[in-house]
């Protein structure tokens, strides 16, 4: 491959339909509503699981979002952790607020507030970037010092994942397939940037620690709502906004300025935000190669192949690769 892979983020994911739920966990559902639910949308194309999720039209007039999943999936333990989260967040972080959940014979169900909207970075467009940093911006303020309590710190998420490349080196594991030529070359630099990660990567701001287009909704109004709060950590105020800019310089946007700009990242170091990059390009490449896991769907490994190899774009060009 002599270039990132192209990824619809509009058609990633495999969901059953609504009816294809049990009797039992909708009537619960429509309890915990208060209210009939009238109808229910085909399910949304974004995300990589196989958990259900579509709008749907209750009798009193409102329109709810609601995920579910059995025990035994992904996306069971993640809808749940959101239901856990998201009244916990302030106000000003803008995250659909619960409605309501259930619970039966092994599924999970949480209707969420519905947003009308479309999702950002598709590609990125200048006034999507800035709707987005603004949001960022605003969020790290809220969320630090984070307002929920025992959250594991954003070096649990990525701790296997920081030795990655210095295990390619040593041929304990395999170079990724897919990815520039030059990778090989820049290894030794890559793995040490990497192993820097667990001494850089702290803070005590609440992360979404997930952030991207498809975790994203712009409203008629051009306010950006943020979904899907099941990953949070504890790590700078930085690093969910600093997550997107490789992609966002892949499409066009000048990231850099944005850097110098931003009052989330124009006092730190270069050589924290590239760390950050090798860290992740690490935990992104790491399974390429693999089978998803279960639960999740093929357009995963494309997604993290084409954000491993925006990351290491963004890295030869910061450090003259």
């Amino acid at each position: 491959m002599s270039r990132a892979p192209d990824v619809d983020y509009s058609a990633t994911s495999q969901r059953p339909a609504w009816d294809s739920l049990p009797p039992q966990l909708q009537e619960a559902l429509a309890v915990a509503l208060g209210t009939e639910i009238v109808s229910v949308a085909d399910p949304v194309g974004s995300g990589f699981t196989g958990g259900f999720a579509a709008r749907a039209q209750l009798g009193d007039g409102r329109q709810v979002f609601i995920k579910a999943a059995p025990s035994g999936m992904h996306a069971y333990g993640a809808y749940q952790r959101e239901a856990e989260v998201v009244p916990q967040l302030p106000t000003v972080v803008r995250a659909p607020a619960i409605v309501a959940t259930a619970e039966v014979e092994g599924w999970f169900a949480v209707a969420s507030e519905w947003v009308a909207g479309r999702m950002p970075g598709t590609p990125w467009t200048i006034d999507d970037f800035d709707r987005v940093t603004a949001a960022c911006e605003e969020m790290a303020l809220a969320l630090r010092p984070s307002p929920l309590a025992g959250l594991k710190p954003f070096g649990y998420l990525v701790e296997d994942d920081v030795a990655v490349p210095a295990q390619i080196l040593a041929g304990e594991r395999a170079l990724p397939r897919g990815l520039q030529p030059w990778l090989p070359r820049v290894l030794p630099e890559l793995a040490e940037l990497a192993a820097s990660g667990p001494e850089i990567l702290v803070g005590d701001t609440a992360m979404h620690s997930d952030l991207r287009p498809d975790n994203m909704v712009i409203d008629e109004t051009g306010t950006c709502w943020i979904v899907d709060w099941n990953w949070l950590t504890l790590g700078p105020r930085w690093v969910d906004w600093a997550g997107l800019l490789p992609i966002a310089q892949y499409q066009g946007i000048d990231t850099f300025a944005a850097i110098k700009r931003s009052p989330l990242t124009a006092d730190v170091p270069d050589e924290h935000l590239d760390v950050f990059a090798a860290v992740i390009a690490a935990y992104m490449f790491k399974n390429t190669d693999a089978p998803p896991p279960p639960g999740c769907t093929p357009a995963l490994r494309e997604h993290q192949r084409l954000h491993a190899w925006t990351y290491l774009d963004w890295l030869a060009v910061r450090r003259g690769w």
